[in-house]
This record gives C-alpha cells, sequence and structure tokens, in this order.
C-alpha cells in the first residue's frame, strides 16, 4: 500500500451504522456531491472472515443504485453491475492462492478509474493491484465492528474530506 493521506475511524456497532456508513461513502464515490471528486474510485476492504466486508460492500452498492439481489463473489470472484452508465466490480480474492491469478483471469482490465472497484481480500493479489484510492479495514469490537478508512490517493482524501463524520 502506499503512503497513506489520512484516516478516520468509524464505530460500527450495528447494521444500520454500517448502512449509514456505506451511504455517506456512495455520495462520494458515485459523484453525487456538487465540489466532491468525479465518479469512481478503487476500495480495498480488509479483515478477518466474517468481519463485516461483504456486508459494507452490499450497502454501499445498494446505497448506489444497485436493485435487485446483489451476490457475494466468494465463488464467482466477480460481481458486476450498471447503474445509469457507472459500473460497479466487487471482487472477491479470497480464493486466489496466487497472486498472479487475478491478472491472468483478466480482471486488470476492469480496474478503471470512472467504475467503482470493490476488492475484499485485496492482499491475496500481492502487490500486483494498482494502490486504492481508499482502504477500509474492519475489525471485530465487541458485538459490532470498527471501520478504519485511509485515504491513498487525493481522490481517497477528498471523500474522507467530505464524509462529514466525528472522529473517534
Amino acid at each position: 500500500m502506499t503512503t497513506p493521506f489520512s484516516s478516520i475511524d468509524w464505530s460500527l456497532p450495528d447494521e444500520d451504522a454500517t448502512v449509514a456508513l456505506a451511504q455517506r461513502l456512495a455520495e462520494q464515490v458515485c459523484g453525487r456531491t456538487p465540489d466532491g471528486p468525479a465518479a469512481g474510485g478503487r476500495i480495498h476492504l480488509r479483515g478477518e472472515l466474517g468481519a463485516g466486508k461483504t456486508s459494507l460492500a452490499r450497502a454501499l452498492l445498494r446505497a448506489g443504485g444497485v436493485t435487485g439481489r446483489i451476490k457475494s463473489p466468494s465463488y464467482a470472484l466477480l460481481e458486476s453491475y450498471n447503474v445509469s452508465n457507472l459500473y460497479f466490480y466487487h471482487f472477491d480474492f479470497y480464493r486466489f492462492s496466487d497472486a498472479h491469478e487475478w491478472r491472468d483471469a483478466g480482471f486488470d482490465e476492469l480496474l478503471a478509474e470512472n467504475a467503482v472497484v470493490l476488492i475484499e481480500w485485496p492482499e491475496q493479489a500481492g502487490t500486483r493491484l494498482p494502490p486504492p484510492d481508499l482502504d477500509i479495514r474492519l475489525e471485530y469490537a465487541g458485538t459490532g465492528r470498527h471501520a478504519r478508512l485511509t485515504a491513498c490517493s487525493e481522490k481517497g482524501q477528498q471523500w474522507l474530506t467530505h464524509l462529514d463524520t466525528p472522529r473517534r
């Protein structure tokens, strides 16, 4: 990962808090704020099994306008969606055993700047992925979760600046 610009911590005591974070983040990544960056960007989701990576991704996709069933890409490796000409690509690299597998699968072509790219288990691709705009690490915190959002680009920094969240 590149040198981070800044980080914020976000408490996720329940599912409603996860949805609220996803909604605020969707406003940024979908380009819905007048002074924010253009739509699209890369988000890496990290954490132990069950820490909430897929739940956060689903909530962000829903907040981004995806309707219908949102499937986990655990077995397919990729689920893609199109909402008003904005593409969403949700990857899950958990099953990769070799860092070259993601490129061999042709996924590098989908990492466009004008798409929303969510990657669970990015560490399974080693150093082969370009740096994210935002790196989100989820951890258990009692019965809830704790999220650390780290900006890894100027776009990611703009997202954090506009999230309007209290620092915890």
